[in-house]
């Protein structure tokens, strides 16, 4: 063998020890770094394509027709005729509340929905403004009885029952009543303890609420008022935020903000950990922005108008666009797709499901309408391990899905929730109907 023959082969080994140190090195970042890393080389330009709409048609579930789990799982109808199921919350003695309510139209936005064919399948414009309370006295998953529990309430979503006091979020306030741990109906007058700002762009009217684990402060998640500030910023005092409470409603601030649409609120288990799944905006393409779960940092800033997914600049924010807002913008953890509306968000801390399960978070994806494809309707699993995702998302409940290619779809899943038995709740709000998934 020749010299330069000897010399060409050093060279490949070289070449092919280097690419293997950097394989190595990238094998010893954790998981969920590998995952946001990914997620953000792999992010397309603004307008990439063209900014759609395109609405799902809701065609209904078909008798004994179901979401699909996977293998070793069962679906049953939980409950049924109800109206517009948004939000679940169970309570420490198994009682189980269920928020009714409703984007409201009013004039020409009314008339609109009642004309178009696929927005009129949604059952939008008007709003039930109830809370349902079923009781399953037994544990065994299905409900003994039904009953009104409260009424006339302004787009109820988030509730939570803390010192014998029963909250609810309303879109224009945190309500406090009364409460005695048994009733089926509250009798007693609620007391607005903090205002919010109501009305917002599309259907930030959600105000889901949470404790934390001394029942010391309560945690209230208020959406933008509008897609990217174009209503200007005056307009987003106290929004695209999780504001922080004492139970009676003093000393608020501001806990994390940038966050376009935080819905889904839950604390990672064994830490003290706050989680948000949060609707990013809309009108930059199929594939932007990604919704996302992450942790949420206290005084940590997400990006909203200014950037998106960590500090990449929104166009339309050319005019006003904070540099320096844009430079200290956090990179979420986990993304769920453009566009999925992922709304519901939930640890499983039970042991009735698989060991795969148990620590994990799930969150459901009410499903796009500004994606030339649909995107999201699933219920879907982000695998966790020291509190800390270790894994990609992967579906769990899918099937809400009729057909892609003419936009049908049987029902839109939003809540997920789980009862003392281990069994999951996942509301579906077009449908009227409450899933229940039980492992086998």
């Amino acid at each position: 063998m020749n010299k330069v023959s000897v010399y060409i082969i050093l060279l490949f080994l070289l070449f092919t020890l280097a690419i293997s140190c950097k394989g190595q090195i990238t094998s010893t970042t954790t998981k969920e770094t590998r995952i946001t890393m990914t997620i953000r080389d792999t992010l397309p330009p603004p307008f990439s394509t063209k900014s759609v709409t395109n609405f799902s048609k809701v065609i209904g579930w078909k008798e004994g027709q179901t979401p699909k789990p996977p293998e070793g799982f069962t679906v049953t109808k939980f409950a049924e005729g109800l109206e517009h199921p948004r939000w679940i919350y169970v309570a420490d003695n198994g009682d189980i509340f269920v928020a009714e309510s409703n984007t409201i139209l009013k004039g020409i936005q009314k008339i609109g929905a009642q004309i178009a064919p696929k927005i009129k399948t949604q059952n939008i414009g008007e709003s039930a403004n109830r809370i349902t309370l079923f009781r399953d006295s037994n544990k065994d998953g299905v409900f003994e009885s039904r009953h009104v529990f409260l009424e006339g309430l302004n787009q109820p979503f988030g509730m939570l029952i803390l010192n014998n006091k029963f909250y609810v979020g309303n879109t224009d306030a945190l309500v406090m009543f009364d409460y005695k741990p048994g009733m089926t109906q509250m009798t007693g007058t609620g007391k607005q303890i903090v205002a919010l700002r109501a009305g917002g762009y599309n259907n930030h009217w959600a105000r889901n609420i949470i404790t934390n684990k001394n029942g010391s402060k309560i945690y209230i998640a208020v959406g933008s008022g509008t897609n990217v500030g174009e209503k200007g910023l005056d307009n987003e005092i106290r929004r695209a935020a999780i504001l922080e409470v004492n139970p009676d409603g003093s000393g608020e601030r501001i806990y994390a903000s940038g966050l376009r649409n935080p819905v889904g609120m839950a604390w990672a288990p064994g830490t003290s950990t706050l989680w948000t799944a949060v609707n990013e905006r809309d009108g930059l393409g199929d594939d932007l922005v990604p919704d996302y779960l992450t942790s949420v940092k206290e005084g940590g800033f997400y990006g909203w108008p200014f950037a998106y997914y960590g500090p990449n600049p929104d166009p339309r924010m050319k005019d006003d666009p904070h540099p320096e807002m844009v430079k200290k913008t956090i990179v979420p953890d986990i993304s769920l797709g453009a566009h999925t509306a992922s709304l519901g968000l939930a640890f499983y801390e039970k042991k009735a499901f698989p060991a795969k399960y148990h620590n994990g978070a799930f969150i459901g994806q009410h499903g796009s309408w500004n994606r030339s494809q649909l995107s999201g309707y699933k219920v879907v699993f982000v695998p966790f391990d020291n509190g800390k995702p270790s894994g990609k998302p992967e579906d769990f409940l899918t099937g809400f899905i009729a057909d892609i290619d003419k936009n049908e779809v049987y029902g839109r899943p939003v809540c997920v929730a789980f009862l003392s038995d281990g069994s999951m709740l996942v509301t579906d709000d077009v449908a009227n109907t409450i899933w229940r998934v039980k492992a086998d």
